[in-house]
Order: structure tokens, then sequence, then C-alpha cells
């Protein structure tokens, strides 16, 4: 099979050349938040470290903490831990009391980020951002990061109680675009991205810069491509 092998001093990806041309000339760009377009891992860790602490959770029983990008709350906290729904909601609750007063500095867009939103506006593409963040926060980061400008659709979680899906979210976006899947492609950083976008037949690039997944994830969930930096990702939405 001709491969196309894109690399940086550290980094690199392998894509078909038809694949490549494929995800350049697709004219719809769905893009996840956290660990995506937004460096949000830090903070997302930092404070719910704290908030399991207080919770009675040693470090030990914590683990890796970045387990909690990626699936919605406050059914994360059930996943990965094992939580009774009152618990998660009740650490969730004490979460987002925590995280809703921080500021920009707690959701910067990636460097590159920007220009390459930019870019792919001024080559005629139609951006969208799909994310199991909620809707009044994830329009707050997009706007804190000055990046609102590039979206044409921006959709997040809705609320705690319904029942809403990645792929529900995704499904939307196109639609409010008003483009089909198959001129549609996914960005996402987990695996949730990766899944979701398949159940409603989107290839999805999977993200690694993030630092959220851990590595072979994305390949194993069925990334279309995976890459480590933004520069790598640009070449393959812009067919560089």
């Amino acid at each position: 099979m001709n491969l196309r092998h894109l690399s940086e001093p550290t980094d690199s990806a392998v894509c078909t050349v038809q694949v490549m041309r494929d995800l350049a000339q697709r004219p719809c760009i769905l893009f996840d938040y956290d660990g995506t377009l937004g460096n949000t891992t830090q903070s997302i860790v930092a404070t719910a470290r704290a908030v399991l602490s207080d919770f009675g959770m040693s470090e030990e029983e914590m683990g890796d903490l970045r387990r909690l990008i990626g699936p919605p709350f406050p059914q994360a906290y059930s996943e990965v831990y094992g939580l009774s729904e009152k618990d998660a909601a009740t650490v969730t609750a004490h979460y987002r009391k925590l995280y809703d007063v921080c500021g920009p500095e707690a959701w910067p867009p990636f460097a590159g980020i920007p220009e390459l939103l930019a870019q792919l506006q001024a080559n005629g593409r139609h951006l969208a951002v799909a994310s199991s963040k909620r809707q009044g926060l994830l329009e707050r980061c997009v706007s804190d990061g000055k990046i609102a400008d590039y979206f044409e659709a921006i959709e997040g979680k809705k609320n705690d109680t319904n029942k809403q899906t990645k792929a529900d979210t995704i499904q939307a976006a196109i639609d409010k675009l008003g483009f089909t899947a198959e001129q549609t492609v996914m960005v996402g950083d987990r695996h949730y991205d990766v899944e979701a976008a398949k159940q409603v037949g989107l290839p999805c690039i999977g993200v690694y810069f993030g630092d959220t997944a851990p590595a072979g994830e994305l390949e194993e969930a069925g990334a279309i491509a995976v890459v480590h930096s933004v520069a790598q990702l640009g070449r393959i939405l812009c067919g560089i």
C-alpha cells in the first residue's frame, strides 16, 4: 500500500494518499474541545483531584485523572470510579462550583489552533465544535479563547438528565451546518470521539497533542489517522 508519512523531529502520522485527499476535500470539520481545541488537561485534573480528595479518595485510588477527560459529567465519575449516580452527582456539583470560577487561563486554545482555524475558514471549510462539555461552559471557553468566529455551530451537552450521547451531539452539529456524514470529518482526542463519529458514519482524526489518551487508544478505536502536533493536523486537513 502506498503510504505517506507525515513527520517532525518527534512526531509521526501515517495516512494513505487517497485518505489524505479525501479528508482534505471534505467541506465540514467538527472538533472536540477538551484536549483537541482547548488545553484543559491541567485545570480539569487539578480540580478533579481537589474534589475527589475532599470526597475521601486517596491518590492511589484516583490513579490517572486524565481518564475523566472525554466522557460527560456526572457519568464520567461512575464510569471511571464506579460511583453511584447520587455520589457522582454530588462530586460533579462540587467540581463545577470550583471549575466555573476559573478564568480563560484554565481553557486556552492550543498554540497554533487559532491560526489553523483561520486557514481552514479562509480555504472555505465549514467548522463546528461537538463536545460533551456543558453548552454554556463550552460557549464560554470558545469565546474566551477568541476562536468563536471560526465556528458556524457550537454543540455541547444540554443538561445532565437527558440521554444525549456524543453521537447525538455530532449529528446535531452536522445538521446545523447542513452537510452529510460523507462530507464531514471529526477531530478528537479520546476513543469516545472516534467511536461516536463511527456511529454517525464519520472518519475521525485522533490527536495526541492534548496528552489525554494513552498510547495506542486512538488507533485501537479506529481513528483514520493520528497526529501528535497541531502542525500535523493542519497538514492532513489542508492536504499539504
